[in-house]
């Protein structure tokens, strides 16, 4: 397999100007061209997925968020004329606030994949065909390119990962969390809610009795004729079998700051949000930056370098200081070592991260405060029920943030 070809530079210049270079394509260009899969870098080629805005690795590590990409392309266009995109933005908000309020999802997901990990290694058949989906070997064409792309490039259009999670689950008769795995340990835009809750979606689960079929003609007709008449794809898609849904929770409230002026405050980014949240209004100046990852934690295989070096490189883009915590070095450890009394954090949603922040916590060395942006106060109470009724507040917090 040739070597991993990135087309994301790890930097805020790179995601801006990626984002000031596809605003003004964001209206009729994009709605006409956004289903098409016209190829990725695989064996060193170029890219064609210009005609839509590959700016979710940077939102995934909140670089930009919901609102930063609406403004921007709020100021080329009308609402109406950029509709279709900034629909397909605020899915993201979406899927998170759903998670947020149903957080056993991800426990059982978690859960799930442990009694996999075990399935595969013990049952021979299971961990053939596992190995064959993720190596690209299947002998089904388009799909064994878009394993090579993902591992090669860390990216897939959306499209292309709609088809692949079908062809995983109903033609390969292979389990849909190891397939969500396979994609949350190599995608750079992978998030414990979008990638989990869209796996669900295609085999059924999500909204329950719907379920997306890969079809010959359409894969055919959307990649443009690179492949044509694929053979061997399942001819229906049974919804699969999987408890009721939970029932919604609150989501939880965010105590308030309440440290002394005389505090040794430490500031922790984690890889669910890189930026450091506005201090200033705090009267908070942070003695100490580290960075969290907890990339790693999300599977019990090894998750892609790629992921982690491109998250750890936009960390040092944004704040050369920040000390990279790892195994070695916990966040308990980094408190003690810098004389903390406190440690503010941006928000932690469902996921790795929120789980570690949860054992600092415990431990009870150094109170932690979290930080929640307000765009995400706003918008995750909304995500109740299907995303259309969501989609109907969107022209609101467009008002408020965009």
């Amino acid at each position: 397999m040739n070597k991993h070809i990135s087309p994301f530079p790890p930097s805020a210049a790179a995601a801006y100007a990626r984002l000031a270079e596809f605003a003004p394509y964001a209206g009729q260009d994009y709605a006409k061209k956004r289903n098409f899969d016209l190829g990725g870098a695989v064996s060193g080629g170029p890219s064609a997925h210009s005609h839509v805005s590959t700016l979710s690795p940077y939102l995934r590590m909140k670089l930009l968020d919901e609102g930063d990409v609406s403004r921007a392309v709020l100021n080329q266009m009308t609402p109406g004329a950029a509709d279709k995109f900034i629909a397909e933005v605020w899915w993201r908000t979406y899927w998170k606030g759903w998670m947020e309020q149903r957080p056993t999802v991800w426990t059982a997901y978690r859960d799930d994949l442990a009694r996999l990990h075990n399935e595969v290694q013990t049952q021979s058949g299971l961990r053939q065909r596992w190995e064959a989906a993720c190596l690209g070997e299947t002998g089904i064409d388009p799909f064994d390119h878009w394993a090579r792309e993902l591992a090669q490039t860390g990216y897939l259009h959306n499209h292309a990962r709609m088809w692949f999670a079908s062809i995983w689950i109903f033609t390969l008769k292979l389990p849909w969390q190891l397939g969500a795995d396979f994609f949350l340990r190599h995608l750079l835009d992978g998030d414990a809610a979008v990638n989990t809750l869209s796996w669900r979606w295609v085999a059924g689960i999500q909204t329950q009795g719907k379920t997306y079929l890969a079809e010959a003609s359409n894969i055919a007709k959307f990649t443009d004729g690179r492949f044509i008449g694929v053979k061997g794809l399942a001819d229906s898609a049974v919804p699969v079998t999987a408890p009721a849904q939970p029932n919604r929770q609150e989501i939880a409230q965010i105590a308030p700051y309440d440290g002394a002026p005389a505090d040794r405050v430490g500031l922790l980014l984690h890889s669910d949000d890189i930026v450091a949240p506005p201090l200033d209004a705090l009267g908070v100046t942070p003695v100490s930056t580290a960075y969290l990852d907890c990339t790693t934690a999300q599977s019990p295989w090894r998750t892609a370098s790629m992921v982690t070096d491109f998250r750890k490189a936009l960390v040092h883009d944004l704040t050369t200081q920040a000390m990279m915590l790892d195994a070695d070095v916990s966040v308990s450890d980094w408190a003690s070592a810098q004389g903390l009394d406190r440690i503010i954090t941006p928000h932690a949603p469902v996921g790795a991260v929120r789980s570690a922040l949860r054992h600092v916590r415990k431990a009870g060395t150094v109170p932690v405060t979290e930080i929640r942006r307000p765009i995400d106060s706003a918008a995750w109470p909304l995500a109740t029920a299907g995303f259309f009724k969501f989609r109907a507040h969107i022209p609101e917090l467009l008002e408020q943030f965009g």
